[in-house]
């Protein structure tokens, strides 16, 4: 498997080694071992499965408690998948990583603690799995809006359609301190 970072190097992009006869195809989605060599640490106690149709656009969410790093992959479809930098002393703060994840090219990507995480639907649906650090905990979930315009997300989507939820998350200049990492 190819460990590379990002532009952000905490979010990292997997590509698995796919092997392909006439039968189909095999790899290896997940090798603890793998994320170790790169000084990635993470015992996963939860898998999601999302289904979405085209021009959805999911998040931008993240949990303050009960934090969650995630390692996601596209099982059916594509989507382009984006991380936000949350983390007050980073850097990187308040900018983002968005990479195409698909069935095709079968990549994934591994988004730490301290981000918030969306995707768009690319095609007509898509399959979305991933692994969470941590268990989903309503109490500390929190969001930021999708389309803010400090962040400059370009969704690669003309007509989204968002949830009630998301589409009333505050943008990051209105996020308290308290709600940061």
């Amino acid at each position: 498997m190819e460990i590379v970072k990002t532009d952000i190097p905490d979010v990292l992009l997997l590509k698995p080694k796919v092997y392909k006869d006439e039968r189909g195809f095999f790899l290896e989605t997940y090798r603890e071992e793998h994320l170790k060599e790169k000084n990635i640490d993470v015992h996963f106690v939860q898998d999601n499965l999302s289904k979405s149709q085209k021009n959805t656009v999911r998040g931008l969410h993240y949990q303050i408690e009960r934090q969650q790093d995630k390692l996601l992959m596209v099982m059916q479809g594509a989507i382009l998948d984006v991380a936000v930098d949350l983390r007050e002393d980073s850097p990187t703060f308040g900018e983002h990583v968005a990479m195409e994840l698909s069935a095709e090219n079968k990549h994934q990507m591994f988004i730490p603690k301290g981000f918030a995480h969306g995707f768009s639907v690319l095609t007509d649906d898509a399959l979305v799995y991933y692994k969470c650090s941590d268990y989903y905990y309503p109490e500390g979930e929190r969001g930021l809006l999708w389309n803010d315009s400090e962040l400059g997300i370009d969704w690669k989507i003309a007509d989204p359609i968002i949830s009630e939820k998301d589409q009333h998350q505050p943008r990051l200049s209105e996020i308290k301190e308290d709600d940061l990492f």
